[in-house]
């Protein structure tokens, strides 16, 4: 059987086995098999990270290894395609290796600022929905009698709103902040978190973090509304007053 890598090279079975005879003392510890690709180079299997472990790397020692270091290729072709494969073979691994690593990472730094922002959020909803049926009543003819009432309960329920959004505010940043440490992972954010556990975060309103600066637009657009919301209440008490004066 024959392997192709790159564009120009090809290694027969026995010089592959050569070559991870050669690489055995760099493989990482994660390594499970190695297997042909579909159309060309390798297919390797790697146990999972937990995601707390140390950053993987290629052994420092690899790079001085005699039967690893750069032969020219008008010196010893043989030796020269050997060793070219077996460091693009290293390089695979440890590239593909890292990439695991920095998902697990991910996930496991998401899972510890999570916490019980599911609690939280579901709060912010309870009381969403308090406020807009607090504020839709006020529109109804049987708010009229005890308009001061309806009033005072839905200033209640907006202040209960604000605490609410506030108080998931306080978990979102933390989220946002492993979003932005993970920025360029091959992970998208709600991945991420339907990974960690949280299929339902992809309704959260996490906001985001510019450079460490937490951007928390759920708390701004709750204040917009409730200052709507006062604003109509307003006008229309101060009309309801000057027409019944």
């Amino acid at each position: 059987m024959q392997f192709d890598f790159g564009d120009t090279q090809t290694i027969t079975s026995d010089e592959l086995r050569e070559i991870f005879e050669r690489l055995q003392p760099y493989l990482p510890s994660q390594l499970r098999t190695v297997e042909p690709a579909p159309c060309r180079g390798l297919r390797y299997d790697f146990a999972p990270f937990s995601g707390r472990e140390t950053e993987p790397s290629r052994p420092d020692a690899s790079y001085d290894d005699p039967r690893l270091t750069y032969v020219r290729e008008d010196a010893d072709a043989q030796e020269h395609k050997l060793r070219l494969v077996a460091r693009e073979i290293l390089r695979d691994v440890y590239e593909r290796l890292y990439v695991l690593w920095r998902d697990a990472s991910y996930v496991a730094d998401l899972k510890a600022a999570v916490q019980d922002a599911p609690t939280r959020w579901q709060a912010y909803e309870r009381e969403f929905k308090a406020t807009e049926s607090a504020y839709a009543y006020l529109r109804t003819p049987e708010a009229g009698p005890e308009w001061p009432s309806a009033v005072s309960r839905l200033v209640d329920a907006q202040e209960r709103l604000l605490a609410a959004a506030v108080a998931f505010a306080v978990r979102a940043r933390e989220i946002a902040l492993v979003h932005e440490k993970y920025l360029y992972s091959d992970l998208v954010p709600h991945a991420a978190l339907q990974a960690a556990g949280y299929p339902d975060a992809t309704g959260w309103h996490i906001g985001e973090t510019c450079e460490g600066r937490f951007l928390d637009r759920l708390t701004d657009t709750v204040r917009t509304a409730i200052n709507q919301q006062r604003a109509h209440v307003t006008q229309v008490s101060q009309l309801a007053g000057a027409s019944t004066s």
